[in-house]
């Protein structure tokens, strides 16, 4: 059975964080959520089968799909509907998702993320004399709201994937929703900090009492309006959702704001269809790591800052007593710096827009990524300029959206020799503050630059009808190089940060021998092309003013990711599986 040193529903309470919940909307540097205490985690054991998910009643329902002989996709989809209940400010029916799946001989990539109404145009989040708004007034609204891609992309999945029936999937969110759930502390402290929710009457009376104060740690919340709804969708399937009324209460919901109506329709929910996309995949030493395509930035910006890091080596760098020295960080930051030039001056929805030269393969290109790692020195370069790729025919101008993604993550390996990486999304805690039939609506189209273009042209990640924003989730699958064999599988939430996120994980386990959970509690730390960011309270002053010495600017901050992560362990000729939780967040590991 499984070894669980540290349960993370046994959150302490943190008294002393709903007295400072309140968080101002700095856009281009508050995190997504808010942080809510740090949990030691010492990681998990099994030998068959592993689920790793943000909540631990999420990570049971998993389990018991696991445990009944289900697939890692059955496991997933009971996961989200269990958080869609229980971790409503991050993932769930209204949102989207990206899903790297291996069915044991190969990598696919289900692409189930929003897309912009058919009414969009790039002046969706400009007034009237073309400049961009403030972020949180296209947030909080019907207007940043697109057609929720999961569901669908779940379906499609368990399609090609599933063993048990579908309906079946969805009982222990339907049996949780009847009879509730305990808020759990950072539920709480969320609504405590939060400043829009209360001002949609549905979601107020969900998540609030009658003197408008956050349900407390411990309150038992029900939620029958999910529990019809799943209801329905177990019985009916995914066009219950999308070509009956549910898709019709979403439109409905989204045109009555009263003060930032959208343009999604029903016709918009109802034409939603996910793709399989052609998986980024790259070698990296002895392994070949894959990540998701665009309209996901993070399979390529990863790619990116692993070729960079093989050539500037970072592998002397270990960390010394869990925190990485000077020379890592530098190296780290910078390969981050040059990648996130590139993703931001070049990467969006391809159905949309071409990446330069020959795709994918030029972003990633090995001898491109050589010139580009020739640039970094012994001091910071500051402000990366995007590169030049390979028979570049394209230019574009530089994306300035935000990306504050309120996001989950989840891991699955199953019995069967498959296994998964899942980052689900509304984006911004709470999404777009409106709640429908149990659940939030996404602010997805928020992740589209507000501008549309700049002195350098047309941006490339504009709002376009029926275009997918660009997004940063990076579910990633880590394989043997040129083997069959699964290695890893992780990811994390964390909004443009999460590129940094996975990295990260990915370094501590492949170059510095760490096991993934030893590798998720390292501090964060990284650049996304503007300040060198370190995780606050988990750095020496000293270290701050060597990479001060060095050139960097540096900003002390909260980085709260939430990684999940599953590796395999191989001893005495036998494999096992070790799962690892973000101690930032409620996750937890289970399997057998």
């Amino acid at each position: 059975m499984i070894r669980t040193k540290t349960l993370a529903l046994g959150l302490a309470l943190l008294g002393a964080l709903a007295a400072n919940a309140s968080h101002a909307f700095d856009a281009p540097t508050r995190a997504p959520e808010m942080a809510t205490g740090y949990t030691e985690k010492a990681g998990w054991s099994a030998k068959k089968f592993m689920v790793a998910a943000a909540n631990p009643l999420a990570a049971d329902a998993g389990y018991r799909m696991l445990k009944q002989g289900g697939s890692a996709i059955d496991a997933a989809i009971a996961t989200q509907m269990v958080l869609c209940l229980v971790e409503p400010q991050s993932s769930g029916l209204g949102g989207g998702a990206f899903l790297m799946y291996f069915d044991g001989k190969r990598v696919q990539s289900f692409d189930g993320r929003e897309t912009a109404p058919a009414a969009a145009t790039e002046r969706l989040f400009q007034d009237a004399d073309g400049k961009a708004i403030p972020f949180m007034a296209g947030v909080v609204g019907g207007r940043s709201v697109g057609a929720p891609g999961v569901l669908r992309m779940l379906e499609l999945a368990h399609k090609q994937h599933g063993k048990l029936a579908w309906a079946s999937l969805f009982g222990p969110a339907i049996k949780l929703a009847e009879n509730g759930f305990p808020v759990s502390p950072r539920l709480h402290a969320l609504l405590v900090g939060e400043k829009f929710l209360a001002r949609d009457p549905v979601a107020a009376a969900y998540f609030y009492d009658q003197d408008k104060q956050a349900w407390p740690v411990g309150h038992v919340l029900k939620n029958p309006q999910l529990a019809r709804t799943l209801r329905e969708i177990a019985k009916g399937g995914a066009d219950v959702f999308y070509e009956g009324h549910i898709g019709r209460d979403i439109a409905a919901k989204v045109a009555a704001h009263p003060s930032n109506p959208g343009l999604l329709t029903a016709a918009d929910i109802a034409g939603y269809r996910p793709k399989v996309r052609e998986p980024v995949c790259s070698d990296y030493r002895r392994w070949t790591v894959c990540g998701m395509p665009p309209p996901s930035s993070g399979g390529i910006a990863i790619a990116q800052m692993l070729g960079i890091l093989e050539v500037k080596d970072i592998r002397p760098y270990a960390p010394v007593d869990g925190v990485p020295g000077v020379e890592a960080i530098h190296l780290f930051s910078e390969a981050g710096r040059l990648a996130y030039a590139d993703r931001n001056r070049y990467v969006a929805d391809t159905d949309f827009v071409p990446l330069p030269g020959g795709g994918v393969a030029a972003m990633i290109d090995k001898s491109y990524l050589a010139g580009r790692a020739a640039l970094i020195g012994p001091t910071s370069l500051g402000k990366a300029a995007p590169g030049t790729p390979t028979g570049m025919a394209v230019a574009w101008g530089t994306d300035n959206a935000i990306e504050h993604p309120s996001t989950s993550h989840m891991a699955v390996v199953d019995a069967f020799g498959a296994g998964l990486s899942m980052t689900t999304t509304v984006e911004d805690v709470f999404g777009s503050r409106q709640m429908v039939d149990g659940f939030l609506l996404n602010n997805q189209l928020t992740d589209f630059s507000f501008d549309s273009s700049d002195a350098d042209g047309p941006i490339a990640n504009r709002v376009q009808a029926g275009k997918r924003p660009r997004s940063a989730m990076s579910p990633t699958l880590v394989f043997d190089k040129g083997g069959k064999k699964l290695v890893m599988a992780t990811g994390s939430p964390g909004g443009s940060a999460i590129i940094n996120y996975v990295a990260k994980v990915l370094v501590g386990t492949m170059d510095w021998g760490l096991n993934v959970q030893q590798a998720i509690n390292l501090p964060n730390f990284g650049s996304r092309n503007g300040p060198t960011e370190l995780e606050e309270g988990r750095v020496q002053p000293g270290l701050v003013e060597a990479l001060k010495a060095r050139g960097h600017e540096v900003k002390v901050m909260e980085q709260n990711s939430g990684l999940q992560g599953i590796m395999r362990v191989t001893a005495h000729g036998k494999d096992s599986w070790f799962g690892g939780a973000d101690p930032r967040r409620e996750g937890m590991v289970r399997g057998d």
